[in-house]
């Protein structure tokens, strides 16, 4: 089944929908402030800091996050800190690549290899727009507006592998070709409902 298009007529929301995905917002904890290093300054001149597992971990995470190498990352933390004002150094790189071995963290990477089986499923979704809003205010009478929502994903990790938006009388089957299309994994069979099963060649 091809791909559905529809037609945008709300521009400026679009429009400002489309700036807010490279809007980039950092939070820190007052206590993360505060524990950063667990010393504020060294015993002894040329003794580095010793950096609480927090902060370890909390850039590691940055790193898998934003995809930057260990010296990029402190650049770029750096630059973080000097934009919010706040008095926090970023582990030396190479502390960083030392302390990554003891420090406990598990961030999932993207799964590789076969998918056996793909499960998918289907969700309603209601569409809001200016239409929903008329109705609330003046009581029309309007058609409502709905989409369906397919899924697949891998039944051993639980991982979302893609989805694909479509009319909402739209069957798991029909959406079943650009679901795989966008799979790009090989996969054997495919499971729906928990009880239809498609045999597949990729």
């Amino acid at each position: 089944m091809a791909k559905q298009k529809f037609k945008i007529t709300n521009w400026s929301t679009y429009n400002k929908a489309l700036k807010q995905r490279g809007a980039l917002t950092i939070w820190l904890d007052e206590s993360a402030i505060v524990a950063w290093t667990e010393k504020t300054t060294p015993e002894q001149r040329g003794q580095p800091l010793h950096y609480i597992d927090m902060a370890i971990t909390t850039v590691l995470m940055m790193k898998r996050v934003f995809g930057l190498s260990l010296r990029a990352l402190q650049g770029f933390v750096d630059a973080i800190f000097k934009l919010m004002v706040l008095p926090l150094r970023y582990p030396d790189y190479s502390l960083i690549s030392k302390r990554a071995k003891t420090v406990k963290i598990s961030i999932k990477t993207p799964t590789r290899g076969e998918i056996s089986p793909l499960v998918i499923d289907g969700t309603g979704l209601k569409v809001f727009g200016e239409g929903e809003w008329k109705v609330r205010q003046h009581g029309a009478d309007r058609r409502r507006v709905w989409r369906k929502l397919h899924m697949t994903a891998d039944s051993a990790t639980h991982e979302i592998i893609c989805a694909d938006l479509s009319p909402s009388g739209t069957t798991d089957a029909q959406a079943l070709p650009a679901l795989i299309n966008q799979t790009q994994r090989k996969s054997r069979e495919a499971s729906a409902d928990g009880r239809l099963r498609y045999p597949l060649l990729s």
